[in-house]
């Protein structure tokens, strides 16, 4: 079956130089953005049995914009002013500028890594091992996040500071899709909460992490792309090449 139509499950990007576009245009595919999940907010009262304390800590590591608005987010609502000698370790270039919103932005408090992976990351984060660090997460973590943090030896504290819920379907919203592709393993409870009777049938189901993919066999699906790959270290680049060779088959 040529795939016609592709539902990604995150936020349309928000630069045209997308990969996205070219593989829509490429092999001529609907590509649509509707993100499975949505991000609501901790309030300080909630925060507060987490038994953290944010002014113990010299350093901030983000590895996502959500981190960033709800730390500020929290800081305001408890009333905590955060030092200018506060350190800032972001996992890409993309989301240490998003501090600007924030902070006077200033190269000396702000790192981050070179390729947007968290292991680029962790190397200059162990450049500075003197520092108390406060990772900002969600209450959904990613174990593959996780897992690196940890294989590091980098000593920190975790804050959890936003929640990751479903974002419902409305009742008259269209779901029509030849192939969904899946981040978390939050996307897939949202599928499955959405759609109780989903039948999988010919739909091909990509995900990108362990974790994703581990629940989509956790679900009975079937799994037809997973990312990271050999070769495809990227869900476009994987996209990519699984629809090149989706439309040998078809024209079989």
């Amino acid at each position: 079956m040529k795939i016609k139509n592709i539902l990604v499950s995150q936020p349309q990007p928000t630069t045209e130089k997308s990969p996205y576009f070219d593989i829509s245009e490429k092999y001529n595919v609907k590509i649509v953005f509707r993100p499975f999940i949505k991000v609501e907010p901790i309030y300080a009262k909630e925060f507060r049995t987490q038994r953290v304390s944010i002014p113990d800590h010299t350093a901030i590591i983000f590895n996502a914009r959500h981190g960033i608005d709800h730390f500020f987010r929290l800081c305001e609502e408890m009333r905590i002013t955060i030092p200018e000698t506060m350190k800032y370790f972001c996992v890409s270039e993309s989301v240490a500028l998003y501090l600007q919103r924030y902070i006077h932005y200033r190269k000396r408090k702000v790192f981050f890594g070179a390729t947007g992976k968290l292991a680029d990351l962790v190397t200059i984060i162990n450049k500075h091992t003197d520092e108390k660090y406060l990772f900002i997460t969600s209450d959904v973590q990613n174990e593959d996040t996780m897992s690196t943090l940890e294989k590091a030896k980098i000593t920190y504290n975790k804050a959890i500071m936003y929640k990751t819920v479903s974002n419902d379907f409305g009742p008259n919203e269209e779901f029509n899709y030849d192939m969904l592709l899946f981040f978390s393993p939050v996307g897939i409870s949202s599928l499955l909460k959405n759609f109780p009777n989903f039948v999988q049938g010919d739909i091909q189901i990509g995900c990108f992490g362990a974790t994703t993919s581990q629940a989509v066999r956790d679900a009975g699906l079937r799994l037809d792309l997973e990312v990271p790959q050999p070769g495809f270290p990227s869900m476009t680049g994987a996209l990519d090449n699984f629809l090149k060779e989706n439309n040998k088959k078809a024209k079989k």
